[in-house]
């Protein structure tokens, strides 16, 4: 079969921008009102999407009251539409640092079945400083301890998935045998941070098990993908480290006896789309002229664990010495990177970063027409740079569904998208083989 480009929705409430909420054109509904994720998901659903991804976070906003918070928790929510849509895929964010393998693996597994195998595991270790207070801890785990913890998490919960297999349900009514105990194993991972006996009392989903997704740019975060995920959440401002970070971690999967196209590499992508280029770049600057640069800086900060660029003038050019060294950050050290990096290329003051940075936090942005959208996209997938994006609308649902019925559509023509699903479940839109009887990845040294 033909390479074809892979769609989700990553769904923000009111649109990927800062200034989305106050827009016109973004939807009224309230952020905890189901029928604004079902609207978008059927928009993503008719359109043949993938999946619709729910991003998450541990700590509660410090934005001042500026930007519109206050979503819902993912396994939740995502099993609310499971019962709303049909074959679109549900993909939800949980860490892996503030969670217990087995609570996990039982929401995960049970979201799995409701939605007919629709299931996948957006497997994060939660950077936002302070997360670790809001459970007990009295300060925040490091970048490095939290992907050893991720390692163990996701070992003991991908052994509790495989405790119990559906074949031990009998069900024979006759013989009054409902299970078979022989074919039910404990897991008994135990670990330096996780210890979990099992078996899991859920078993085993329509899918095998849930799909893994990744999102981890560091290079721990690249080997942990290299080793578990189907698919990886990545974020890149131009084409040049996109194709770099593909072209790295598939090569690292090769490491563990994977083969490159058992992992999808899918970049964000946030588009302003207009009949004229014109249009299209005034979406840009009526969501900038709707936010305020302390909101930016209070997400600035938080990227740089709680640096204070407060004093640095927002329209002077910035320098090396404006940002502490990223390497130092215990956050999110790439996207801190990515920021500095494209601050020094470009010549950017900290307005202009502010502003770019309220778009899409580190993702890449276009701005065109329909054909100019979808020339970007082929382009980024015929030259080694993804195989597909996370679709991030700036304002939902305007800008949502100039995608789904203006961009797509041409892509479709091209020959590099879907008609229609293939199958019914998550793996099968990914184009994924079936979950093998083990731990498929043994560590390597």
């Amino acid at each position: 079969m033909t390479r074809q480009l892979h769609f989700n929705l990553f769904l923000m409430p009111r649109g990927h921008h800062e200034g989305a909420w106050r827009h016109p054109d973004s939807t009224h509904r309230a952020l905890t009102d189901l029928e604004l994720y079902v609207e978008a998901s059927r928009i993503a659903e008719a359109a043949k999407f993938d999946a619709v991804f729910l991003a998450d976070a541990l700590v509660a906003p410090n934005n001042g009251g500026l930007v519109a918070s206050g979503s819902m928790e993912p396994i939740t929510l995502l099993s609310a539409l499971a019962a709303r849509t049909e074959k679109i895929g549900l993909i939800g964010t949980a860490s892996t640092t503030y969670s217990l393998p087995y609570t996990h693996a039982r929401q995960f597994a049970s979201l799995d079945h409701l939605s007919g195998g629709r299931a996948g595991w957006n497997i994060v270790t939660s950077w936002a400083p302070q997360a670790g207070l809001n459970y007990g801890l009295t300060k925040d785990i490091s970048h490095g301890d939290r992907y050893e913890i991720a390692e163990e998490f996701v070992e003991a919960v991908d052994a509790l998935w495989r405790s119990f297999p559906s074949e031990a349900i009998r069900d024979d009514r006759e013989t009054g045998q409902y299970l078979d105990p022989s074919l039910i194993q404990p897991a008994n991972y135990n670990g330096a941070h996780y210890r979990t006996q099992g078996p899991l009392n859920v078993p085993s989903s329509p899918q095998g098990r849930p799909v893994y997704i990744q999102a981890g740019q560091s290079d721990s975060g690249r080997g942990f993908a290299a080793r578990w995920a189907e698919a990886i959440f990545t974020a890149h401002l131009g084409k040049e480290t996109a194709q770099s970070f593909y072209s790295d971690v598939k090569g690292r999967a090769v490491g563990y006896g994977r083969r490159p196209e058992d992992i999808l590499v899918l970049p964000g992508i946030s588009a302003a789309i207009g009949s004229t280029t014109h249009e299209a770049q005034q979406v840009w600057e009526e969501l900038d002229a709707l936010t305020s640069p302390q909101i930016g800086l209070a997400r600035l900060s938080a990227r740089f664990g709680g640096h204070d660029f407060s004093g640095i003038p927002l329209d002077r050019i910035l320098t090396q010495d404006d940002f502490p060294d990223p390497a130092q950050v215990e956050a999110s050290k790439s996207r801190a990177t990515g920021y500095v990096d494209l601050a020094l290329k470009e010549g950017l003051t900290l307005r202009k970063l502010l502003q770019k940075l309220a778009g899409a936090r580190g993702h890449f942005t276009a701005t065109g027409t329909p054909e100019q959208v979808a020339d970007i996209i082929e382009d980024w997938f015929k030259t080694g740079a993804a195989d597909g994006f996370n679709v991030m609308p700036p304002i939902v649902n305007k800008q949502f569904e100039l995608f789904s019925t203006e961009v797509v559509p041409i892509l479709r023509k091209r020959g590099l998208f879907r008609t229609d699903y293939e199958g019914s479940t998550l793996r099968s839109h990914f184009g994924l083989g079936a979950v093998g009887a083990k731990v498929p990845f043994a560590r390597t040294a």
